[in-house]
């Protein structure tokens, strides 16, 4: 029974990749549309606050800790790297894009989440040594600033090499891999794996020029690095937030409030026209109640359990098969082009 709890992270991964997987398809579709993408986030958000605030009501209001204003701050953050901006960049990928090309630049998130994790270990030391020379001035840093973000990881978030044993070399195989393959897919674009004849979608991507064509992934895969790095560090700061907020349900809806607010302040700063607000196709309205349940709810949730449970680079490690999910949809029902390559 105890070998079977182990692998409960390893099933709840593959379930939150699928879901995800579905998501992007859906996202796809919306973005294609025309949907303004500050709206969808908002819209997300919010329908993901509205349905985990009765869970987090019920299922941790005897468990709850006290919510301090450090907690707040880094829940603040996390809506930021974790939601609001990196939704926001990723939905321009996959508009410039495409869903599986999208999914699979996500790839590099486990190679960027563990580059990021090694430093905090030595973080932590320096840390430890100065707090023995300067308290009162570190104490003083932390009031104001909070820097505890960033020395008070839990050990689970903790990464490092030792290329005396397989696994140190491993890490470091993967990385490069990992890292090439990121470069690969940005740079080459090969023939054609999968052929439509008379397909509506090769006739509108011919009718684009090589130069525009060239342009807009350019631009896509700008903002999926962007996205790529902020949601890595997502992971990062949800291993902290596991280790002082062990609340789940109630940790993910106060992010996703954050980042409604966010984005709604967002768009409504940069688009004065209050029609964009409207959602007059049903697939709209689908796609931002799956996101906003699913996506940015039950997964959320499930992941930042995974975190807490098995760390951030086990969980960053999973990004890769919501690539082969998607292209599992993105192929039969969007009619994508899946090339050799990008």
């Amino acid at each position: 029974m105890k070998k079977c709890i182990n692998w409960y992270p390893v099933f709840i991964m593959i379930a939150i990749d699928l879901a995800f997987a579905i998501s992007n398809i859906l996202l796809k579709k919306v973005v294609t549309d025309g949907m303004d993408h500050l709206v969808f986030i908002t819209y997300r958000q919010s329908i993901s606050t509205i349905f985990l605030s009765p869970l987090a009501f019920f299922l941790e209001r005897k468990s709850r800790p006290k919510l301090t204003l450090s907690i707040l701050c880094h829940l603040f953050l996390s809506a930021i790297a974790g939601a609001s901006l990196t939704q926001y960049l990723f939905l321009v990928g996959i508009e410039y894009t495409s869903a599986t090309f999208a999914c699979a630049f996500v790839n590099m998130v486990p190679v960027v989440t563990f580059l990021m994790a090694l430093p905090f270990r030595y973080v932590t030391i320096l840390h430890h040594f100065l707090s023995q020379l300067f308290p009162i001035f570190l104490r003083l840093v932390h009031k104001f600033i909070h820097l505890s973000l960033l020395f008070h990881c839990g050990l689970r978030s903790l990464e490092s090499i030792n290329l005396k044993y397989s696994s140190g070399r491993a890490k470091v195989i993967g990385t490069l891999v990992c890292l090439g393959g990121a470069i690969l897919l940005t740079v080459y674009r090969g023939i054609p794996l999968v052929h439509f004849s008379g397909s509506q979608h090769v006739t509108q991507s011919i009718k684009l020029s090589s130069s525009k064509r060239s342009e807009r992934w350019t631009i896509g895969s700008l903002a999926m690095l962007a996205g790529t790095f902020l949601w890595s560090s997502w992971f990062l700061l949800q291993a902290n937030i596991g280790e002082r907020y062990p609340c789940q349900y109630s940790s993910t809806a106060i992010m996703t409030f954050f980042s409604a607010v966010q984005s709604a302040l967002f768009s409504l700063s940069i688009n004065r026209n209050h029609s964009i607000w409207y959602l007059d196709r049903k697939t709209d309205i689908i796609a931002v109640i799956y996101a906003g349940m699913v996506g940015s709810g039950l997964c959320i949730v499930g992941m930042s359990w995974c975190v807490k449970k098995r760390g951030p680079v086990f969980t960053a490690a999973f990004s890769p098969l919501v690539q082969i999910m998607a292209a599992m949809f993105d192929v039969p029902i969007l009619h994508e082009q899946l090339h050799l390559g990008r």
